[in-house]
């Protein structure tokens, strides 16, 4: 991009952000009773485990109402009333529960049920409440989130980080900030079509990006071009062919509902080529990929190619809320700029003391990604399904064909949900399996065993699904 350059571009941004008073600024509050020492530990005093425990069980072993198992089978709607209705929890005297082996969360490494997030949660609840109740930029940024930033920019090798109230409302405020700089760039304040923004995204990419790059579109700062799944030839044309002179590619990293990986060392090739600004959604791979569990840019060994990194805390780290990686520039005209960030309210204290605890024991836990991908090699092993990551689509084809896959597996016991449109296009219905670090070699086989009995792998796809775009 020669004098466009992204670095450049940014800085720009920001600099008129200033120049006009509106650069916002995160201003921590520190909670009481929260000394210095406290705030710059590496977490040696969390407690760690070297392998599963028997409290590890209870983030895949779930039960549901008898009433609510009854009408699953049937598929009658519900809104989940039958959960809390007296009759719906007892009959004589005794509890009416069916349990079931939870094989469709996102729980990836079973930190949830973990006893020292848990811990870290509850005491930050017992000292501070929920903590101050306000957006970021009011009231509601603390120096526990400075903490969990400061952790999560260290573990994607970033130079600084945002924490947002979820990874839905961190893809929509990354989007609309990076559309932002044509309007902010442009004189009129109103961008011609060569100082637009073009956004290259791919066809299967998650519904927080559509969103975001449409509002964004809405906006009038953004040109869109949807590029073939994972179809690098494609996405090589259509950036070659495009004129306009700031780029932006932006892919889900692992794919949320074909469990494939994006090409990431064609990406970063292509960047290097086209001088494009690479944004990855790494909601499915932080935690999970990577020796240290830096996400799927450190598993193809080019984190240095990403320039922004969008994550969750609400999958593998078993908390909730989600974050943008980026440098200190991004971060102030994200925080400056993106909507969803700025008028939501923060995490509260607890879920973020939670989520640097999650941080810290996933990092010292390596034996939850060892056991995870494990996982993965038995069941690739034992039903001869051709999978690449914990996230395994059986494409069945129409509707009916899932409910009535996901009807058997729920009367032999397994939670796995039939994913249907408008999730997923139609004639792609599926069964979504998910594997976790603290699910069992038996409970694999298992598993095995009651899909054996109610799909015909011969007819049904495991690869994934190259389908029109979304946009």
């Amino acid at each position: 991009m020669a004098d466009n350059s992204w670095d450049k571009c940014v800085e720009k941004a920001v600099n008129v952000l200033e120049s006009r008073q509106v650069l916002r600024s995160l201003r921590p509050i520190c909670m009481s009773r929260q000394n210095d020492e406290g705030m710059v530990n590496e977490g040696d005093e969390y407690e760690v485990f070297d392998g599963m425990r028997q409290w590890d069980r209870t983030s895949v072993e779930v039960s549901v109402s008898i009433p609510t198992f009854h009408k699953w089978l049937h598929d009658e709607p519900s809104n989940g009333e039958e959960s809390v209705s007296g009759d719906a929890l007892t009959e004589g005297g005794k509890e009416r529960f069916k349990k079931l082996l939870l094989f469709s969360g996102n729980d990836y490494l079973g930190l949830s049920s973990h006893p020292t997030i848990a811990s870290a949660a509850a005491s930050a609840v017992q000292e501070y409440g929920m903590g101050p109740k306000g957006s970021a930029l009011i009231c509601g940024y603390t120096t526990y989130h400075r903490l969990l930033e400061s952790s999560l920019a260290e573990l994607k090798k970033k130079e600084d980080c945002l924490v947002c109230p979820t990874g839905f409302a961190a893809n929509m405020a990354a989007m609309v900030a990076i559309g932002s700089v044509a309007s902010l760039l442009a004189a009129s304040g109103k961008p011609l079509m060569n100082q637009k923004v073009a956004i290259f995204s791919d066809a299967l990419n998650h519904a927080s990006i559509i969103d975001g790059i449409r509002l964004a579109e809405r906006q009038g700062n953004v040109e869109v071009f949807v590029y073939r799944h994972c179809d690098m030839y494609h996405l090589n044309s259509l950036l070659s062919s495009c004129k306009m002179k700031r780029k932006v590619v932006v892919t889900d990293s692992l794919f949320s509902m074909d469990g494939d990986f994006a090409p990431m060392e064609e990406l970063s090739q292509l960047r290097k080529e086209h001088g494009f600004l690479l944004v990855i959604d790494d909601a499915h791979g932080t935690f999970v990929c990577g020796e240290n569990g830096g996400g799927v840019a450190e598993q193809f060994n080019c984190e240095a190619d990403v320039d922004l990194c969008v994550g969750t805390l609400s999958k593998a780290a078993g908390c909730h809320g989600g974050f943008i990686a980026c440098s200190k520039k991004w971060k102030q005209l994200i925080q400056s700029r993106g909507r969803s960030f700025i008028f939501s309210t923060a995490i509260p204290v607890p879920m973020a003391a939670a989520a640097y605890a999650a941080v810290v024991v996933a990092r010292k836990e390596g034996w939850r990604r060892k056991a995870i991908w494990e996982r993965v090699k038995e069941f690739e092993a034992l039903s001869g399904v051709q999978i690449s990551s914990p996230i395994i689509s059986l494409v069945v084809g129409n509707q009916e064909r899932a409910l009535q896959g996901s009807r058997y597996l729920l009367k032999s016991g397994f939670h796995v949900m039939a994913i249907r449109p408008p999730t997923v296009p139609p004639n792609s219905c599926r069964l979504r399996v998910t594997l976790s670090a603290t699910h069992t070699t038996e409970d694999v086989k298992k598993l095995i065993t009651a899909l054996s009995s109610c799909l015909d792998y011969s007819n049904t796809t495991h690869i994934p699904s190259y389908l029109s775009p979304k946009l």
